[in-house]
């Protein structure tokens, strides 16, 4: 069964088909992934064109099918993320979004709270929110998309939401100081790395707003998020290898790439929203 209607929807990727030819997978808010088939894009006067460019979201009047590929037949409000596609840092960033927004469901899944947050991390990102930032928030956010669902909110043992928290992969969540000691091997991550991690599975972009927060705790965060992606996700995606070159490369040359918001190192560097669990 095929329907003939309006959606909105970001594109996620573009691929040569034959000659003039292309399938373009869209992320649409009512029907999930699906993969169009758009005749002749090439065509420079092609009426889609402008719509299908790469990190754009748009309304667009199409026939859905059940199985196979869908059509589109025009578009409207037409909104380009136009410094992801300018901006090479960003490109990394919101490729690697687009890309563990496709792997964390299967097509035709409708997901309109995954579609949302992609939506409103693009838009945090072309309006100048620190892209890290944004970009961990969006992993904490699509772990339950995986099937993980680490408890970060209070420890696992005691229920205590007084930090700081390590966390236990034998007890798959947080513990607290005075129950260190029930698991030898837990992580011995950065206490405000686990501060930041526990926020960030609560919250959006937008309600995160402008907070700032030190390279070298970003840097452990970083590190305290991959560590739960490999325990509970397994996959290794090649937009996420080129993030971690491009920090790789930032060190070994000593040219941090910063927003202009970042603060002096000399002056206070972290603020934010306070402990979810008060929330």
């Amino acid at each position: 069964m095929e329907t003939y209607q309006e959606f909105d929807g970001i594109v996620l990727s573009i691929r040569k088909h034959r000659e003039k030819d292309a399938l373009v997978k869209i992320f649409t808010r009512d029907h999930g992934k699906r993969m169009f088939f758009v005749k002749n894009i090439k065509n420079p006067n092609h009426s889609l064109k402008a719509a299908l460019l790469p990190f754009t979201k748009a309304t667009y009047l199409g026939r859905i099918k059940d199985d196979g590929l869908s059509f589109l037949q025009d578009s409207r409000e037409i909104m380009h993320f136009s410094k992801m596609q300018t901006d090479i840092h960003l490109n990394a960033y919101a490729t690697y979004l687009n890309n563990l927004a496709d792997a964390a469901i299967n097509d035709a899944i409708k997901a309109a709270d995954l579609y949302d947050l992609l939506e409103e991390s693009l838009v945090a990102m072309q309006n100048g929110m620190d892209a890290e930032i944004v970009v961990n928030i969006f992993e904490m956010r699509v772990l339950k998309f995986f099937g993980a669902a680490p408890q970060l909110q209070e420890c696992v043992i005691c229920h205590s939401k007084q930090e700081p928290f390590d966390f236990s992969v034998k007890y798959s969540g947080a513990l607290c100081q005075k129950h260190f000691g029930e698991d030898p091997r837990r992580s011995h991550a950065s206490p405000a790395a686990v501060h930041f991690a526990r926020i960030f599975q609560l919250v959006t972009p937008r309600q995160v707003g402008n907070i700032q927060i030190k390279a070298e705790t970003k840097q452990a965060l970083r590190a305290f998020i991959d560590e739960l992606y490999e325990e509970y996700v397994g996959i290794r995606l090649k937009s996420k290898s080129f993030i971690d070159q491009m920090y790789a490369w930032e060190t070994k040359v000593e040219i941090p790439f910063r927003s202009a918001s970042e603060p002096e190192p000399n002056k206070p560097s972290e603020s934010g929203q306070s402990d979810p669990s008060s929330s």
